[in-house]
């Protein structure tokens, strides 16, 4: 079975890049330009990562990532925060990602990354009822 990675960032291209890296790696893909509620995204698409972007239109990354650390039922799930702005992102704390990566990034990095998160955390049943959020 596929791990999936669930990717949010605003730049299209971006989402581009890592889609098709992260399907020559051998992960199910989801992408996502934005959204207000990241964690009905993490109920249907049961991921088994979150790489998200820190500046978003909307809700930024660190609160996306701060709610899926902050629910029950999701708190296991990795999260990687990415941002062109590492100094802000650094001045706000880590709101509880499990990485932090500085854009522009080296893709064997990030697939490091990714790799070494997905292999140290066992799956993650993410139960379907996530009521209440």
């Amino acid at each position: 079975m596929l791990k999936k990675v669930l990717v949010l960032d605003n730049d299209p291209r971006i989402l581009e890049v890592m889609e098709e890296v992260l399907r020559y790696e051998g992960f199910e893909v989801k992408t996502f330009e934005g959204t207000d509620d990241i964690l009905p995204l993490v109920k249907q698409h049961k991921p088994d990562l979150l790489i998200i972007d820190y500046i978003l239109d909307g809700v930024n990354g660190g609160e996306h990532c701060r709610r899926v650390k902050n629910y029950p039922v999701t708190c296991k799930l990795p999260v990687i925060i990415i941002s062109a702005y590492p100094k802000v992102f650094q001045s706000l704390g880590h709101y509880g990602c499990n990485a932090f990566i500085a854009k522009p990034f080296n893709l064997s990095v990030l697939m490091d990354k990714v790799n070494e998160l997905i292999s140290s955390i066992p799956k993650m049943r993410i139960n379907t009822q996530l009521n209440g959020y």
